[in-house]
């Protein structure tokens, strides 16, 4: 009898870094195939994280296209992962998370009768335009999906309200607390040369923040603002140091490189992700409209300024070690000032609290992929009942 084939499915580096952990584990298995399939729709960004996980394609479409629009990039991606998809006939198709990628991978696979494995299932923001498009995608790929791997209850509570049958629904954990063990596990001896001469900077009194900014929703006077708050606390604190890889959208560059012009404000070129982690455990506190550095920082126990008005990722804002402040400038300077100035305060928020799970949800996933096709008598026991 012919293996199981699982078809992963990605394009940008988010999604890599939270697929990698779950490709890897799926190609440890013996009684299973894995094959991955990328769209490249961040094209270097996607192959820095490629090379940082050990990964390597068995398909590369080469979708992007220089200031490609969502529904050009679209029209592209759909025929293609169709051909991708006959050609190799899978079992199970998985996608990870609300990228224009994931969604469209999902349709196709619904088109070709070829059931989808959702990771990071359940998130929302209960704002279809924040964070855009994300939002709808998420949405769309749950109507799409067989199987809905949630991270946390709250995730799992949505899925439930939006009518998912419950054994459809699999609590795991989040991949990216998987991920940062990989990390750890194979990080380099040494950081890049770019990191490492931007960290020269620091003395034993300073502080390191971490800054990162990209969301479509930011751009323009919201990013303007941003960028003037970021300003403002350099100016009036004297040990700050503001770290900023700037997000490769000529949009962000442009309007970073000619709005951060200040002696300790380092701008860097996009990280790998042993050297945003480093920083990442260097820094003081983070400001960010990032998702997945909502959950890495809690992770590791750095507090959490949010610049967006909604997230989708509330479980960090309930525990008390994010908060969120949207693109005011004056909100953003009050919760930083109090991270900087009340060692009481930035303790309450610098708390690993595992709120985003146990580094097995990889496994979780796969072994319920397993039961799927009979090759397990039990599905995976999911992330509720591991708990202490």
């Amino acid at each position: 009898m012919a293996r199981p084939i699982v078809l992963v499915v990605l394009g940008t580096r988010p999604e890599v870094i939270k697929l990698a952990p779950v490709i890897h584990a799926l190609a440890e298995r013996r009684d299973l195939v894995v094959r991955l399939c990328v769209t490249a729709q961040h094209r270097q960004m996607l192959d820095q994280m490629l090379r940082n996980f050990r990964l390597k394609p068995d398909f590369d479409l080469d979708l992007m296209q220089r200031d490609q629009d969502l529904n050009a990039f679209s029209a592209r991606a759909l025929p293609a992962l169709q051909e991708v998809i006959r050609g190799v006939r899978p079992r199970f198709l998985l996608v990870q998370g609300d990228t224009t990628t994931a969604f469209i991978a999902a349709l196709a696979a619904f088109y070709e009768r070829v059931p989808v494995g959702h990771v990071e299932a359940g998130l929302r923001s209960f704002d279809r335009f924040n964070p855009y498009p994300e939002e709808m995608n998420r949405l769309l790929i749950a109507r799409l999906s067989a199987l809905h791997f949630a991270p946390t209850a709250i995730a799992r509570a949505n899925l439930l309200a939006e009518g998912v049958p419950p054994d459809a629904i699999i609590q795991t954990g989040n991949t990216i607390v998987d991920a940062l063990q990989w990390c750890a596990a194979h990080r380099p001896e040494r950081q890049s040369p770019v990191l490492r001469q931007a960290l020269a900077a620091l003395g034993p009194r300073h502080k390191a923040v971490l800054a990162t900014t990209h969301r479509r929703e930011n751009l323009g006077r919201p990013l303007e603002s941003l960028c003037g708050a970021f300003k403002k606390l350099l100016e009036k604190y004297r040990e700050l140091h503001l770290f900023y890889p700037v997000h490769m959208n000529p949009r962000v560059r442009s309007t970073v490189g000619r709005l951060m012009r200040h002696p300790r404000a380092h701008l860097l070129p996009t990280l790998d992700y042993f050297d945003l982690i480093h920083l990442l455990r260097r820094c003081h506190f983070v400001l960010t409209d990032s998702g997945g550095l909502q959950e890495e920082a809690p992770s590791l126990g750095k507090p959490v300024i949010i610049l967006r008005k909604v997230t989708e990722r509330p479980e960090a804002v309930d525990a008390g070690v994010a908060r969120l402040a949207g693109t005011d400038p004056a909100a953003i300077i009050e919760i930083a000032s109090q991270l900087m100035d009340d060692q009481g305060f930035h303790g309450s928020m610098a708390r690993g609290t595992g709120i985003y799970g146990d580094g097995r949800a990889s496994l979780r996933i796969v072994e319920s992929l397993r039961h799927a096709f009979g090759l397990a008598h039990c599905r995976a026991d999911d992330y509720r009942q591991a708990q202490p």
